[in-house]
């Protein structure tokens, strides 16, 4: 655990007690710190008061007193409009900060301070989970003492203090850096920028701009590595590269870039210096599939080459990985029929990926739907043999793939399994795949996308002990 020193002994809030907010309660009392906390949920209400918090509703808190509210990722700070506790505090003068803010303080904003451990942090709609989680394990392979954590592991107040082989690998979503303007990144990553959250940022562009600020804090001694292929990331490489910050590295797949790092017919190509370089065959990495893991690839690599001078020792980390949970992740095999639970895909972008990876797809999806829907996943329909849908998006799924893909509205994710399983032992196909890949959120029906995906994986379980017969 990371102590919050810089608060020792003061008067702070922490509103919203999920994984952040209880971490941020623990790092705050183990530094003396008196700490008011609010969450509707009588556990974890209870789990706060375990941990030393004064609980109460925010508005019978000592305001005057607070010298920082500490609010939870999942909690509005602008769009659509501010949650009430954030008007209050902005009432009060008091500042709303994140617990990667406290983060920040604690280690050091200036990345020159001698010692200070260096910090890689990592952004973008899609990809970012593996992308974080494969530059760990790069380095950790490499030897360092790699610290993973913020929006994917744990919470960055639970990761270690750091030692001299430290280095922290930090996922930040959009809400996350809207609470960490302190944030000084070593080096930082922008994987992509398609349409999401945008209910709670506005607009796309209000979106992007949060992302492209996590770029702007970035320390002018860093680097900046960022994915070109998409419109909106591409336009902040070229502002980047033209303002006389940190340099910056474009990463593309399909496309050979005069310098950068790009991925061609699935080979990573080094082009940082005066000629480009083949580093590795990515079909070496079995658990990295498809055209967006090859981005994941190359992100990686340009992002722990600071670090890793034999691009050797990287190359081999890569083939290597093990794969991510909850991402494209295989749960099971039941005779002929493939169980993959890509939960992460909470959104379409993100469940195209794995749509495109797959032929004879039985597919579940569904949940709190995203704006756009599934519309823009029509060209992978002809993939899909039955769709199994759940949750609140269920019937605008189901309008959306008409007469166009087979489909049945399961109501729960149990069913929408045992169902799929059955069709897919029955089809008589040689390789099928059930595919966990929603394009939705899971608050529904889930605490988060990894209990949807760990219920999906449990429901594979048991249906291994009582497998579905297959047609002869």
């Amino acid at each position: 655990m990371i102590a919050a020193a810089s608060f020792a002994h003061r008067t702070v809030a922490v509103f919203g007690l999920a994984r952040t907010g209880m971490a941020a309660i623990k790092s705050l009392r183990s530094a003396g710190a008196t700490v008011y906390a609010w969450d509707d949920k009588p556990s974890a209400q209870a789990e706060a008061t375990a941990a030393g918090a004064v609980v109460a509703p925010f508005v019978s808190w000592p305001w005057d007193k607070l010298t920082a509210l500490i609010l939870s990722p999942g909690v509005p700070l602008t769009h659509p409009e501010p949650h009430d506790v954030v008007k209050k505090a902005k009432a009060a003068s008091v500042p709303v900060i994140g617990d990667m803010e406290i983060f920040a303080r604690e280690i050091g904003a200036d990345p020159a301070i001698p010692g200070r451990a260096p910090v890689i942090a990592i952004t973008g709609t899609n990809g970012k989970s593996t992308t974080t989680a494969l530059i760990g394990h790069i380095l950790a392979e490499a030897g360092f003492d790699v610290q993973v954590g913020g929006n994917i592991g744990k919470a960055v107040l639970d990761l270690d203090p750091p030692n001299a082989k430290t280095i922290y690998v930090l996922e930040l979503s959009s809400y996350q850096i809207d609470l960490a303007h302190g944030l000084v990144p070593d080096v930082s990553v922008l994987s992509n920028i398609t349409p999401d959250h945008i209910d709670r940022h506005g607009t796309l562009e209000n979106y992007a701009a949060v992302k492209a600020r996590l770029l702007k804090q970035t320390s002018k001694s860093g680097q900046i590595v960022i994915g070109v292929d998409d419109p909106l990331t591409s336009a902040i490489f070229t502002r980047h590269a033209s303002n006389g910050g940190p340099p910056a590295v474009p990463v593309s797949i399909g496309k050979v870039l005069g310098r950068g790092v790009f991925v061609v017919d699935g080979t990573l190509y080094d082009a940082q210096g005066q000629r480009a370089a083949k580093v590795m065959d990515l079909a070496a990495a079995a658990h990295l599939p498809g055209a967006h893991n090859w981005q994941n690839a190359a992100l990686a690599y340009a992002a722990t080459r600071p670090y890793v001078k034999d691009a050797r020792t990287i190359a081999n980390a890569i083939a290597s990985f093990p794969g991510l949970a909850h991402r494209m992740e295989d749960v099971g095999r039941i005779g002929a029929v493939r169980f993959v639970n890509d939960s992460k895909a909470t959104n379409a972008d993100a469940a195209a990926k794995a749509l495109g990876c797959y032929g004879d797809i039985f597919w579940i999806a569904g949940g709190k739907a995203k704006d756009g829907g599934i519309e823009s996943l029509a060209t992978y329909f002809p993939r899909i043999r039955k769709a199994y849908l759940i949750g609140d998006a269920a019937e605008q799924f189901a309008a959306t793939l008409g007469s166009a893909v087979p489909h049945t509205i399961s109501v729960t994710l149990d069913a929408a399994t045992s169902a799929a399983a059955a069709d897919a032992a029955q089809s008589g196909l040689p390789a099928p795949v059930v595919l966990l890949s929603p394009a939705c959120a899971s608050f529904d029906q889930f605490r988060d996308f990894e209990a949807r995906g760990d219920a999906f994986r449990a429901a594979v379980q048991s249906l291994a002990s009582h497998p579905v017969r297959e047609s002869s």
